[in-house]
């Protein structure tokens, strides 16, 4: 059986926190392990591998957050724009044999009880095993409006029902048989294809199609598919529920009371945290005099509350949060304010992750930025350009391979170099320890755009 990840979404009702380049999945938000990280541990017991979805950030994202488990072998389907799960889906089935049972999950919740978890793994296979379509439903403990809901009889699913008003979610809550659609299936791989087939063709040929033009069709050796940009816009946009599991006759679904949560709000997140005796989240940042309720998160200054109830306080270095608690679903709507304005808070952390290692801004003003990168051992910066900026770059740690123009020369600690605006330069590290050094960049723009690349170990575009 194989976990297929899907590892799209932004969390916005988690910003600052979550950004688009760093999305919740990937914060290290519980004993220093993502939600991602989490759900491969978990699923790892019950499946033979990973098939991970996702777009280029997030595969390197991925395979960093994978080095830190020890598992190194996986497949991962790399999709240059979204369009909704039932073409990621699709994309990740038709590289699988069809007998393949596939267990699809979302890699950004939460599931608490493992033991129950794997017993409905367990009765969820027997049902896939007979070419079924199967859904996880959660039993529900409260009358939640943010989440679609399944009508059940037994096993047999009545209805699936959109996000509801109190009043109905409280009337699903009385009736017993209504479960929240947790997002997670399981089916044979070509069983779903023929459904797709059968419910959404559209979509079913064009994914056929952007796998075909995939160059040698299937698993490149390095069990990676990138899938063409073109070949993926002309996939329909659509959910699995509405291309396929309304419309099939042949959905099963398994209920599930296995301590889940999508860990979608600030609200939802402070539910699952550790706290003090003042149920405040636990935070070595925090001091706190005479405040309880709260939910504190930062890692870079001490935050002092004083006679603080019920808050969310979310300090990011870059960004700071403050919210009463039950109304953190309004976070999404400062990041559509920052996304008006043009504004990045919405798109990248102070430390910024590439493949290469990281890069943190510690000043950036006008005319000028001073960051801090660091360079992975073996790993190396794209060959590349810039027209509007001067770098000087001065090595804190480890020995730097600098190349600027036609000359390559060794840079140690203490030691520097300039690259002129226009220059052809790379950054490389060959040695045993990460190289960290200082970069200066002076001119009229120092925007992360600001980027030509003449060659690239890991084939991205520009800024990326």
């Amino acid at each position: 059986m194989t976990n297929i990840i899907l590892c799209g979404g932004n969390g916005t009702r988690l910003w600052p926190i979550s950004r688009t380049l760093m999305p919740k999945q990937f914060a290290k938000l519980f004993d220093n392990k993502s939600l991602f990280q989490l759900t491969v541990k978990r699923n790892s017991k019950v499946c033979n591998g990973q098939f991970i979805v996702s777009n280029a950030e997030q595969y390197f994202l991925a395979i960093d957050q994978l080095e830190e488990l020890n598992i190194a072998k996986n497949k991962y389907l790399l999709e240059p724009i979204g369009r909704n799960t039932a073409p990621a889906i699709a994309l990740a089935c038709l590289a699988l044999d069809p007998e393949e049972i596939v267990l699809v999950t979302p890699s950004d919740h939460l599931i608490k009880n493992e033991k129950e978890y794997q017993k409905v793994i367990s009765r969820a296979k027997e049902l896939a095993s007979q070419n079924n379509l199967v859904t996880f439903g959660i039993k529900p403990n409260f009358a939640e409006t943010g989440f679609g809901y399944i009508e059940a009889e037994g096993e047999d699913v009545k209805a699936f029902h959109e996000k509801p008003d109190f009043d109905a979610a409280t009337k699903y809550l009385k009736a017993g048989n209504y479960y929240w659609n947790s997002g997670m299936f399981m089916f044979k791989a070509g069983v779903f294809l023929e459904e797709l087939h059968k419910y959404s063709p559209e979509i079913y040929e064009a994914c056929a199609n952007a796998l075909d033009s995939v160059s040698g069709h299937g698993m490149t050796d390095d069990e990676l598919i990138r899938i063409k940009h073109d070949d993926m816009a002309a996939i329909p946009e659509d959910s699995i529920d509405y291309a396929v599991m309304e419309k099939s006759d042949r959905v099963k679904v398994v209920p599930s009371d296995i301590d889940w949560s999508d860990v979608g709000s600030f609200d939802a997140l402070y539910e699952e945290l550790p706290k003090d005796e003042d149920s405040n989240t636990l935070n070595h940042n925090h001091i706190s005099i005479d405040s309880k309720n709260n939910l504190i998160y930062g890692n870079e200054r001490k935050i002092a509350t004083v006679d603080i109830e019920d808050c969310i306080i979310v300090d990011t270095g870059d960004a700071l949060l403050i919210s009463k608690k039950g109304s953190s679903q309004k976070v999404k709507n400062v990041v559509e304010k920052l996304k008006a304005s043009n504004s990045q808070l919405h798109n990248i952390h102070l430390t910024g992750h590439r493949p290469w290692g990281t890069y943190t801004i510690l000043e950036d003003s006008t005319g000028y930025k001073i960051k801090r990168i660091e360079v992975k051992p073996g790993k190396r910066l794209s060959l590349q350009k810039h027209f509007h900026r001067n770098e000087h770059w001065i090595v804190l740690s480890g020995t730097a391979t600098v190349t600027v123009g036609d000359e390559t020369k060794l840079i140690r600690p203490n030691e520097s170099t300039y690259i002129k605006m226009g220059e052809e330069h790379r950054l490389a590290n060959g040695g045993k320890i990460p190289v960290v050094l200082i970069e200066a960049q002076v001119g009229e723009y120092t925007g992360e755009d600001d980027i030509v690349r003449i060659d690239d170990d890991y084939k991205r575009g520009e800024n990326k």
